[in-house]
């Protein structure tokens, strides 16, 4: 039984000039694709004759458009080349209609190839040579990235996108990469779900006048897949971050089976520790004899994506001052969340219930444990972007650690701007973040001294005259917090620093009696 035909047309082609003083001619030939090959042969009108040749799919390692010879004769204005083993095939087409499904038609077959290239020669191999960048030897490496051969992991497709532009994905966050109405160039379609029936916007991806490409602002990128991973943790102008890419049919929800899927059988609830916005947190019993603190979300008030996120990011990191992760159960809803125990539960309520009894030097090494794991974020790139006290849980022998990662980003150069309506702590952020929603360690560090504020207030309200919006007017023309009583003035002197605007180093060092160093280190850029 013949394999089934992909695409057939006549093509001219280009002879492949094998040896240097092989001649340069063009001929007509029958061309016909399959899973397994492109053939070619020799025909009369149309009907197949001898063949010529072939081309194993799986040999091929680029497909791509090549810049026309100067004063081209019109049956050679759309020619494309095809890359295999050390040889180049060179076609043309009768049109750029033509062109475009000769090499879709290509992509779709060879998406699979373990080799694909990662560049490519833009100009023709003549006389032998590269007209693109003069290289002599015909194997030599392309002078140009192929984005194509790294774009499949992010869903190059037009058969799944609807005219209407939607994914092929439920999720919000969901995104394909695809051909444009635009000849030569690509659009990202992305769904957010922040809307009841959810929304499709599409980004054009540009490209500025030095080559380099960016989609709603201009971040600028050297390649298409550099772009795409900065979005996929940064919104930065989108309707939100390109979360999960969309493959079809086949995807499946975000997961995090694997090491960290715990059986639901070895968990017990035991009782309700709090209940927040969007989650409840339950004391639970791990295999009959840990403890262990279990967050679930409340259900309609979160995607199970959004939450199953804060987990995915606890994966990655790994420190004695941030809360630990132990396991997660996904198999069937409520998904769990399951970490370490607190014994002594948030640091926000326990200032407010325990803090007089807490001496100076308590209250400083509280704040050196956030400061140590806070470092560790940006020595890791991430931003946690909701540092507070109400934030951070206190152990048994009050070591205090950081939680609560809902809204941690990882982030490629020290900077995550939000999306559009994205709600944040006003009374915690930094300038940058009130007028452009733009975080970065720097207002992480701003966070950091108001959660200090809050330590040595035991627990009282920043700002506590002032609603959101006035706390962000007040903040915008430049006033700070005042000196808590229990803080000394080089303690304070550490909180101011954090707010400072101007400074590009800052370096604080607090020596208290029989009490260890607190080194705060913190780079803040002007504005």
């Amino acid at each position: 039984m013949s394999e089934e035909i992909i695409k057939e047309g006549i093509l001219l082609k280009m002879s492949q000039q094998k040896k240097k003083i092989s001649p340069k001619n063009y001929k007509e030939r029958l061309f016909i694709l399959t899973s397994q090959a492109l053939s070619y042969y020799e025909h009369e009108k149309g009907k197949k004759k001898a063949k010529k040749g072939v081309v194993l799919a799986e040999r091929i390692s680029c497909v791509e458009i090549v810049e026309p010879e100067e004063n081209a004769p019109v049956q050679r204005e759309f020619p494309f080349q095809i890359a295999y083993d050390d040889c180049i095939l060179y076609l043309f087409a009768n049109d750029e209609p033509s062109r475009k499904d000769w090499l879709e038609a290509l992509m779709h077959v060879i998406k699979g190839n373990a080799k694909l290239s990662a560049k490519y020669h833009k100009g023709f191999w003549v006389d032998g040579k590269f007209l693109c960048c003069g290289q002599t030897m015909k194997n030599a490496p392309g002078c140009i990235q192929w984005h194509k051969s790294e774009l499949q992991n992010y869903s190059i497709c037009t058969s799944d996108v609807s005219p209407l532009g939607s994914t092929p994905c439920p999720f919000s966050g969901s995104f394909v990469v695809r051909d444009s109405s635009q000849k030569g160039s690509y659009t990202v379609s992305l769904l957010s779900r922040a809307e009841v029936n959810g929304t499709v916007r599409h980004y054009l991806i540009n490209v500025n006048a030095d080559g380099k490409y960016y989609l709603a602002e201009n971040h600028l990128f050297d390649s298409i897949p550099q772009m795409i991973e900065y979005h996929q943790h940064n919104a930065a102008g989108l309707l939100t971050r390109l979360r999960h890419p969309a493959t079809g049919s086949d995807f499946t929800s975000p997961s995090a089976h694997g090491e960290w899927e715990l059986s639901r059988s070895d968990v017990k609830l035991v009782k309700e520790l709090g209940s927040g916005q969007f989650g409840v947190v339950q004391l639970g019993v791990w295999k009959g004899q840990h403890e262990v603190a279990i967050k679930m979300v409340k259900e309609g008030c979160m995607s199970s994506d959004d939450f199953i996120e804060e987990a995915q990011i606890m994966m990655k990191l790994r420190h004695p001052k941030l809360v630990r992760l132990h396991g997660v159960c996904t198999e069937r809803f409520p998904i769990y969340i399951v970490t370490e125990f607190m014994s002594n539960g948030c640091l926000l309520d326990y200032l407010k219930s325990h803090g007089k009894e807490l001496q100076p030097p308590q209250l400083l090494n509280m704040c050196l444990d956030v400061c140590e794991a806070m470092a560790y974020l940006e020595d890791q790139q991430f931003i946690h972007r909701d540092l507070a006290a109400r934030n951070c849980l206190v152990d048994k022998d009050l070591t205090v650690k950081v939680s609560d990662f809902g809204m941690a980003r990882y982030v490629l150069d020290d900077q995550y701007t939000s999306s559009v309506g994205t709600k944040f702590p006003v009374k915690w952020s930094a300038p940058e973040v009130l007028n452009y929603t733009k975080f970065s360690s720097k207002s992480d560090v701003w966070a950091f001294g108001v959660l200090m504020w809050e330590v040595y207030s035991l627990g009282k309200q920043p700002y506590e005259h002032y609603d959101n919006a006035r706390v962000a007017e007040r903040v915008l023309q430049g006033h700070r917090l005042y000196r808590p009583q229990l803080a000394t003035d080089q303690i304070y002197q550490v909180m101011k620093a954090c707010w400072h605007e101007s400074i590009l180093w800052i370096t604080s060092v607090l020596k208290k009696k029989n009490n260890p160093q607190l080194h705060v280190q913190f780079q803040r850029q002007h504005y």
